[in-house]
């Protein structure tokens, strides 16, 4: 295996982000062959000795995973729980590698999920410079007026930060409450939990129909399927900053 620098190294490992993995070598918990590991250094992963907090991180000759899954409601965005809740990992029977959700859906939130052992595609999608806008189906209990789909478009502050605009479309409407379609272009936590509430709306239902150009296409709630090659091409491509293209 070719030279690789050390931040690289531990994404690839499935262990961290890059800047996760920087702030950890910065913080002098990374060791390589004994002696303390500096930011950008590169390193031969079948020879040198890497250890972090004390624990080697082992080289494994391997290919990463990457899944998409359709998640249900009722579990949490998570590896594991101390209250014993139920996690996104319970349902990935059969996949042996240690994969981590990309980003988050809530709790009671469904739809399109991600997940992979690849730490740099990982910190790529989620780095809010990068994020591929997100397409949401959010049936909400009210009608919604003129003024409150406008609202929900312009900029809005959320827990002291204006979040970037928010392409909303009203869909259909019946005495159970209001579709909408909502694509946002960064993720901020619960954001459109709490831009309905801004406005009086109240969320019954919130689910992600796709991310960039990737769709569900019928994968059933609950279960999950491998990513492709040309579709993990396509989220390294978008995550460059150029224009998106159709896989």
């Amino acid at each position: 295996m070719k030279p690789i620098r050390l931040q690289k190294f531990m994404a690839d490992a499935g262990l961290m982000s890059r800047r996760a993995a920087e702030e950890e070598i910065r913080l002098g918990r990374v060791s390589v062959n004994g002696h303390p590991a500096e930011i950008g250094m590169v390193i031969d992963p079948a020879h040198d000795l890497v250890t972090y907090r004390g624990r080697r991180i082992a080289f494994v000759r391997r290919e990463h995973v990457y899944i998409m899954m359709n998640k249900p409601r009722g579990y949490l965005c998570a590896t594991e729980d101390d209250r014993g809740r139920k996690c996104v990992t319970d349902l990935l029977d059969g996949v042996e590698a240690r994969v981590y959700p990309v980003g988050r859906l809530d709790l009671t939130s469904e739809g399109m999920l991600l997940l992979t052992d690849d730490g740099e595609l990982k910190n790529r999608l989620t780095h809010p410079k990068n994020s591929p806008a997100k397409v949401y189906r959010v049936k909400v209990a009210e009608s919604v007026s003129d003024e409150q789909h406008k609202a929900l478009t312009e900029p809005m502050d959320i827990d002291g930060y204006t979040i970037r605009p928010v392409e909303v479309t009203v869909g259909e409407h019946d005495e159970s409450g209001t579709v909408l379609k909502m694509t946002l272009h960064e993720g901020r936590n619960r954001q459109i939990r709490k831009m309905c509430e801004t406005v009086g709306l109240t969320v019954k239902r919130l689910s992600r129909i796709s991310i960039g150009n990737l769709k569900l296409d019928g994968l059933p709630v609950g279960k999950w399927r491998y990513l492709d090659e040309k579709e993990v091409a396509y989220l390294y491509r978008i995550t460059e900053g150029k224009e998106e293209r159709h896989v």
